[in-house]
């Protein structure tokens, strides 16, 4: 039985890996071993395991229907971060210098939308049990609606297609307007729902009822469909979901099985397996063996709160700008490394304090060998590296959907409905007091206006890194306020060797001028898919 279903593994492999660089990836041309498949329920499942395997939307092609690579390098696009290697892609989509020719970090593939579709025309041949069968057909409807969520938010209209494709159909695509694409995604997330167990994510990676309401939320909000959200918003309530009790553990590898705020992750297997996560290790600096590939800027460190619940900008907040970091919000120092942060090696028995500012340390920031010109680091993926025997081959999961999530989203689509009651304050405070902030002064914010700015802060600090800052640069139409013009990190200062005190003393670092226009709000579709394909128009601008 093992040995049957390793092989209709390496079956349905190869049935995809044939045309995969075709447009639109052509559907599988091996028909005698697509015969001898789909024969039972072990079938089934090994060709579940292929399209959640398969499904990447990643420039690096790792495996896993929202690989970690994607995940963590979106916010680079935007005002959060800033990738220095331009090699790795998602430099340009940042600086707004991407051209149709130079879409490295492209996510416009459809190898993954193709498994599904021969997924779903061969499973009903399948004599299995019926409500296991649904459930299948349920978890790879919504693994194709959050491809093509994640296309359609990248370029608008994308062709929408739901079968497999003969090789002349899939080079006279056309564009399906993105409003159709959304319909589509929002009818296929209610009815995989309908299927789905209503149960919490126990760690095995398949996806449940929540997660299908979790996203549908996700796309009502993006879509201003407000209403709608907040009703999914309340189904992902009922299912038992709550947030886990420490922000900085969440995101360890001890904290992410069995927690009852990952409603959907992308799955690992620790080295030496070839499912093992191979992202982590672009983020540490050069000392703890990392690339320091994704850079933290000094707007999102701004962004964070004192500990009193004030913004820095404001008079009586308490903030200094020469120690910047003390008397913050705890999320800073859980997502971000900043210049005298404590930490600890792999292996060490003792903190060290991070040093990007003196030339000798090997974090300087200007030294070229793998540090971080802003002088940031993320770390909230790797706080304790402790954790990891070898951060490109790690088994850390990467979370896409959680509960913290839907408590904001529900917040965020009542304010803007003019709906506020308790229960915005109430779904703010949950996410703000699990971090260790203090909650909502209503005095201050007692309306629409402050209350809606609130809310969009609250999502830029507590999701940093987990790909949904460009989304809401997008939806929320301020790419010309925040991604034009110099993009800064720290200020030069000094560093104290026995205390880790930093003393803010010069200039801050530049790292690049931004140009931003309305283009970029979209994706160009690749040179490469027009050229294929003579149908598809290019985005406006590019």
């Amino acid at each position: 039985m093992k040995k049957i279903v390793i092989l209709n593994i390496l079956a349905i492999s190869a049935l995809f890996t044939a045309c995969k660089k075709d447009f639109l990836g052509r559907q599988p041309q091996d028909q005698y071993s697509n015969s001898t498949l789909w024969t039972s329920a072990s079938d089934a499942s090994a060709a579940l395991a292929g399209v959640y395997n398969g499904t990447s939307v990643t420039y690096a092609n790792e495996a896993g229907w929202a690989a970690a690579t994607w995940i963590v390098y979106l916010d680079c696009v935007s005002d959060n971060g800033y990738n220095q290697y331009p090699w790795e892609g998602f430099q340009a989509y940042g600086n707004g210098s991407v051209n149709p020719s130079t879409g490295d970090a492209s996510a416009y593939n459809y190898s993954g939308i193709t498994r599904a579709n021969f997924f779903l025309e061969n499973i009903g041949k399948t004599p299995m049990d019926g409500a296991l069968k649904a459930n299948m057909i349920a978890q790879v409807r919504f693994i194709r609606a959050y491809q093509y969520f994640l296309m359609s938010q990248l370029y608008g209209d994308v062709p929408l297609v739901t079968k497999l494709l003969s090789p002349a159909e899939s080079i006279a695509a056309v564009r399906t307007p993105k409003a159709d694409v959304v319909k589509f995604i929002l009818s296929e997330l209610a009815a995989a729902a309908a299927d789905l167990p209503a149960s919490n994510n126990s760690g095995d990676g398949h996806i449940t009822k929540g997660a299908a309401f979790a996203l549908k939320a996700r796309v009502d909000l993006f879509n201003g469909n407000y209403a709608d959200c907040i009703a999914d918003c309340q189904e992902v309530s009922k299912l038992g979901y709550s947030l886990y009790p420490s922000y900085s553990d969440l995101f360890r590898m001890t904290a992410q099985y069995n927690n009852p705020e990952i409603i959907a992750s992308v799955q690992y297997v620790e080295n030496p397996s070839a499912n093992a996560n191979g992202v982590l290790g672009v983020m540490p600096s050069n000392s703890s063996g990392g690339w320091s590939s994704i850079d933290p800027t000094q707007g999102l460190v701004d962004a964070y709160e004192m500990d009193n619940g004030k913004p820095i900008t404001d008079p009586a907040s308490g903030y200094n700008a020469s120690n910047p970091y003390v008397n913050r919000d705890p999320r800073l120092a859980a997502t971000i490394l900043y210049p005298g942060a404590p930490f600890k090696q792999a292996g060490a028995s003792v903190n060290t304090y991070y040093d990007p500012l003196t030339p000798s340390s090997p974090d300087y920031y200007a030294s070229g060998n793998n540090t971080s010109p802003s002088g940031y680091v993320v770390k909230k993926f790797t706080s304790n590296l402790g954790d990891f025997a070898n951060l490109f081959q790690s088994g850390l999961n990467m979370t896409v959907l959680r509960y913290a999530e839907v408590l904001l989203t529900d917040a965020e689509a009542k304010i803007e409905l003019g709906k506020i009651d308790a229960s915005v304050y109430a779904d703010i405070n949950l996410v703000r007091q699990r971090a260790g902030m203090p909650a909502v002064n209503q005095a201050v914010y007692n309306n629409q206006t402050s209350l809606r700015a609130l809310v969009r802060n609250e999502r830029r600090v507590e999701f940093a890194f987990e790909g949904l800052r460009f989304f809401d640069v997008q939806r929320w139409k301020i790419g010309s306020e925040v991604m034009n013009g110099p993009v800064y990190g720290m200020k030069l200062g000094t560093i104290d060797p026995a205390t880790g005190k930093y003393t803010a003393t010069g200039a801050p670092l530049k790292l690049e001028t931004r140009t931003f226009a309305d283009k970029n709000y979209l994706w160009p579709i690749p040179q490469s898919e027009i050229d294929i394909d003579k149908n598809l128009k290019q985005n406006p601008g590019y």
